[in-house]
């Protein structure tokens, strides 16, 4: 059963189409790829369907409910959680600490961050599990400041995964991170729970081919085809207009 579904999705900005018919569906625990040349449209979708920017026309349902007129904090709390390009951290403020405040943001409980550290244990007990789940305890209590950025990107993800996504979008994890860190990028992503559903944006094809069960390609602001990796590799079109023969070998 669909958790997400995109119909006919449509953005232009004055004479330029941004997205131009876009459709899709993503069931539970489906990690989806959106793949393309630069400017052909995957960050405006991902915008669109997170509520950042409004559809010209087309629309979006999130567990069969209609949310294509919803704001992005409403969608948040229905579970449609999104990442950043560009990171977006704290810059001093305790990994661990950053977490909490995601997880008073989901419970409605600011507030109460203020008070005693004693007064919120649950939910730092909570923040703790999270980045232990990516690998991150050893980065609990340093500030994104003083991180490499493999592990600022991996917070980033903490941070989305304390709101309890069912869908999860995420823009470009590994852009920035040094090859020497990509590892680390990889590994989190396989541990994501089995149940979530993901859609990313990515340009490293030995990501989007080791991570996506389905890739979906934009050119121009429309659906140039849709498949398993398998058959995107063996897509002729694709190959000639963005992989190249080499990157697919």
């Amino acid at each position: 059963m669909s958790v997400l579904r995109v119909k006919n999705l449509s953005k232009a900005f004055g004479g330029l189409q941004v997205t131009n018919d876009v459709s899709l569906t993503l069931n539970a625990g489906e990690r989806l790829a959106l793949i393309g040349p630069n400017g052909a449209g995957k960050t405006t979708l991902v915008n669109q369907i997170a509520g950042f920017l409004h559809a010209d026309s087309g629309s979006i349902h999130l567990h069969n409910e209609d949310i294509t007129a919803w704001p992005g904090y409403k969608r948040v709390r229905h579970g449609l959680v999104r990442t950043f390009q560009i990171s977006k951290l704290a810059p001093t403020l305790p990994a661990i600490e950053q977490v909490a405040l995601a997880i008073h943001q989901r419970e409605d409980s600011i507030s109460s961050m203020w008070r005693d550290r004693r007064s919120y244990t649950a939910v730092l007990d909570e923040a703790a599990q999270i980045l232990e789940g990516l690998h991150l305890s050893r980065i609990a209590t340093a500030a994104p400041s003083a991180m490499a950025y493999g592990d600022q990107r991996l917070l980033e993800i903490a941070l989305a995964l304390a709101l309890r996504p069912k869908v999860l979008l995420l823009d470009e994890p590994m852009a920035g991170v040094p090859r020497s860190e990509a590892q680390l990028i990889l590994d989190a992503l396989s541990r994501l729970p089995a149940d979530l559903a993901v859609v990313i944006i990515e340009h490293d094809m030995d990501l989007v081919f080791r991570f996506a069960h389905r890739i979906l390609v934009l050119a121009n602001g429309a659906v140039l085809a849709e498949g398993t990796p398998d058959d995107i590799r063996r897509n002729e079109v694709v190959r000639a207009v963005y992989l190249g023969k080499a990157e697919l070998a």
